[in-house]
This record gives structure tokens, C-alpha cells and sequence, in this order.
């Protein structure tokens, strides 16, 4: 056989298991691990701990008008709740560890912020839009997704979905 043709067959199969590698996270499935992930904190300090705790896990982007507005809202969500089991970890997906780092520092948000160096962890859960937001449970199944930030409606019905979450028992 030449090896045009066995090009020609091999790359479907390719093709097919590119995809089946795409992980697209979405409500009901376990969310992968930080740490695993690659995920590093921007201050150079620990991973959250989120183990038996309600997660708020949103993806960012220096160069995101609408993650900038969300910073705000996400820091009175977690001050108020974190006391409760919420935490709050915001991933930046900057490719330049600078940019991600002088996002956070002008916004001096409350809550972890952290940065996927590899990219890794933003390529494995698919993520459609910055910003995005997945809603844990206490076990780690993602319950809800929130796709872009659209101000007071966004707030309030990630409220409404915590107050849920944080009411559950294990």
C-alpha cells in the first residue's frame, strides 16, 4: 500500500480521536483537577483548597472587557460567601504570565487568582467564552455553566445558584 493511501485512512481515525480527547465540560461532569491541570497561582502562592467545598471556578483574560466588569461582582459574591464554603478561583488563560499578573494586581481581587501556563486546563474543558463560569458542588460536578458576564442578571442568578449549592449537604 503507498503511503498516500495509508495517510488517506489514518487520518480519519486521527480525526476521530482528536476529538473524543476534547473533554467539553458542561453540567454533570466532574471537573479536573487544578493542580493536575497545571493551574499556578499569579501571587505565587497555594492552589485553593476546594475539597468539600462549593467551587466557583471562572476563566479570564486580560484582554477581556467583560472579565474586567466580573471582577467586581465575583469579589462581594466571595466575601460574602466564602465564610459559608464558597471558593472563588479565577484562571486567567493569558498566554503571557505578565499580562494575567498585571490584571490581578490592578483589580487586587479577594479571592485566588490563577494562571494556565500550558493552556492545558482551558483546552481540556472546552471553554466557549471569556468570561466563563463553572459552578461546582461540594463533590466536584460541575452543576452550572455561565457563559460570558452580563452584569446584575449574572449576579443574581449565581447568588441564587451558590445559596443552592452551599444549602446541600454532602
Amino acid at each position: 500500500m503507498s503511503p498516500r493511501i495509508k495517510l488517506l485512512l489514518a487520518l480519519p481515525l486521527a480525526l476521530a480521536s482528536a476529538a473524543l480527547g476534547r473533554a467539553d465540560i458542561k453540567a454533570g461532569d466532574t471537573f479536573p483537577s487544578l493542580g493536575a491541570s497545571g493551574v499556578v497561582a499569579i501571587s505565587g502562592g497555594e492552589l485553593p483548597v476546594t475539597a468539600g467545598k462549593v467551587v466557583l471556578v471562572d476563566f479570564w483574560a486580560s484582554w477581556c472587557a467583560p472579565c474586567k466588569a466580573s471582577f467586581p461582582a465575583l469579589a462581594k459574591i466571595h466575601t460574602d460567601l466564602a465564610p459559608r464554603g464558597l471558593v472563588v478561583a479565577a484562571v486567567s488563560i493569558d498566554e503571557k504570565p505578565a499580562a494575567a499578573t498585571a490584571f490581578a494586581k490592578k483589580l487586587a481581587p479577594p479571592f485566588a487568582t490563577l494562571h494556565d501556563r500550558e493552556q492545558q486546563l482551558v483546552k481540556q474543558v472546552v471553554v466557549p467564552t471569556m468570561p466563563t463560569s463553572y459552578l461546582l458542588d461540594r463533590s466536584g460536578k460541575v452543576r452550572f455553566v455561565h457563559e460570558g458576564f452580563h452584569g446584575d442578571a449574572t449576579d443574581k442568578q449565581l447568588r441564587s445558584e451558590i445559596e443552592t449549592l452551599l444549602a446541600e449537604k454532602n
